[in-house]
């Protein structure tokens, strides 16, 4: 009796061990990881130059009275003016120099950039390089002083359940700290070609973008990116750049100014189990080969359209993305190995990676200046729907219209249920062609007495919704 006993305590404590083993003590708080953590985090405010027409005086003039003439004829001669507007994001310092990382939408087209850190002390930074790809940018303060700096995670090795923060600057409130936990990985919410993200529920809203998410070391487990929001405030869905992608983008704006990523050169679809099952493949994976580019690294290593590639430098590609990021994340001009599935076996290719920045396909869908327009009335910019968003959102697919880029906070659309993502294709129940028609229609409207637009947009979501604007 006495052994059995004896065994029983020793059960009990073994698996007492095994569950704090596997428990994270959060009784008292994150207190003493945010004090860590704050003084690595700082607020970025981005100051642009916008150009806008002048605006309808707020009182109005008797029909015939001699002033309406007069005071139409002075507002054509103002012509455009020009204001600052600035946008407020976060970021953290990596290095004791005062490098800095935020996202490249919180700093794009900026005439200035400032950080103030958590003591109040704020410091010009200018920039070193950045990734609209990935939407990456990397900065430097203007200073002689070493700055707190932390640490990136390994990313690879989160779990769906693990502990995170996320410190940052929602609303331009300031040093600001959020917890959740990772509620999935490996995210893909069509944003681009390497779509890899960390979701969290940590709250994370407008500001936050460009701030760090941490593990319970301490250590950046991601860079806040994203939410899924009707709101445009935080649902508990939130998306981090994983660090490991994070740092291979980062090194090469530090080192080049500029990315250089790995390109095959080829045009891939997704294996169905189907197309597994004709070409003899055990299960459906890898990349399907539908295309090869003339002169391409693919083609001059001997790649054959109907070709699936099931393994690159060893590592296993699941899906068309698998091998995207992988090829992207590789060194420009090292070979790479390749496992190819053909008449039923597999065989080894060597391939010498190009870069993508150099190919014409990459250089046409970074869209240009000239094909975004400001529209003051609406307080947003747009640009025209491209075929790359047809792609990804089916809703697009036949529809012509205006993606928004950017919304003013002081805009007549700052408190609409509206995004940068988003889609305008009507105005007033009319189709919209592209950014050119679409300020055609809006001067049209304003010019025939309209103070409140009807717009038809459809969301990120892929939801189709109708938002009243009152123009200003």
């Amino acid at each position: 009796m006495r052994k059995l006993f004896k065994i029983l305590v020793i059960i009990f404590i073994f698996q007492g061990l095994i569950n704090s083993a596997y428990s994270i003590d959060v009784s008292k708080g994150f207190s003493k990881l945010a004090e860590k953590l704050m003084p690595s985090v700082v607020n970025i405010s981005a100051t642009t130059i916008v150009e806008t027409r002048s605006q309808e005086f707020p009182f109005q003039f008797p029909p015939g009275s001699p002033f309406e003439e007069f005071f139409k004829d002075f507002q054509q001669n103002q012509g455009p003016q020009k204001r600052k507007s600035t946008a407020l994001g976060s970021g953290f310092v990596i290095k004791e120099n005062g490098t800095v990382i935020t996202n490249n939408h919180v700093i794009q087209n900026a005439e200035g950039i400032f950080v103030k850190f958590t003591d109040g002390k704020e410091y010009e930074a200018k920039l070193i390089g950045t990734d609209p790809v990935s939407d990456i940018a990397v900065l430097k303060i203007q200073s002689d002083k070493k700055f707190p700096a932390v640490n990136f995670a390994n990313s690879d090795e989160a779990k769906v359940g693990d502990w995170v923060i996320a410190i940052g600057n929602p609303f331009g409130l300031g040093g600001t700290v959020t917890q959740g936990i990772v509620s999935a990985i490996n995210r893909d919410i069509n944003m681009g070609r390497y779509d890899n993200f960390i979701q969290t529920d940590a709250s994370i809203n407008q500001g936050n973008s460009g701030g760090p998410l941490f593990n319970m070391d301490g250590e950046v487990l991601g860079i806040n990116t994203a939410i899924f929001s009707n709101s445009g405030g935080s649902v508990g869905i939130g998306f981090a750049i994983p660090s490991n992608f994070a740092k291979n983008v980062i090194d090469q704006l530090i080192k080049f100014g500029e990315t250089k990523r790995g390109w095959l050169g080829v045009r891939i679809q997704t294996v169905t189990k189907e197309i597994a099952d004709s070409l003899g493949l055990k299960e459906a994976i890898g990349a399907l080969i539908t295309d090869i580019n003339k002169g391409s690294p693919a083609d001059k290593a001997g790649l054959n359209s109907g070709d699936i590639i099931i393994k690159f430098n060893g590592k296993k590609v699941k899906t068309t993305r698998d091998l995207q990021r992988l090829v992207g994340e590789s060194p420009v001009g090292k070979a790479a190995n390749l496992k190819i599935w053909r008449d039923k076996k597999e065989i080894s290719k060597t391939v010498v990676l190009g870069r993508l920045e150099d190919t014409a396909e990459f250089k046409n869908k970074i869209p240009t200046k000239s094909k975004e327009q400001t529209l003051s009335s609406l307080g947003i910019d747009v640009r025209d729907i491209k075929e790359e968003d047809k792609k990804n959102r089916n809703k697009l697919e036949k529809k012509s219209g205006v993606i928004i880029q950017k919304i003013n906070p002081n805009g007549a659309m700052a408190l609409l249920p509206v995004r940068p993502g988003d889609a305008i294709i009507s105005l007033q129940n009319n189709s919209i062609k592209n950014v050119k028609d679409f300020e055609k229609q809006l001067k049209k409207q304003i010019k025939s007495g309209k103070k409140t637009l009807l717009l038809t947009i459809i969301d990120l979501q892929n939801t189709t919704r109708y938002i009243g604007v009152k123009i200003k």
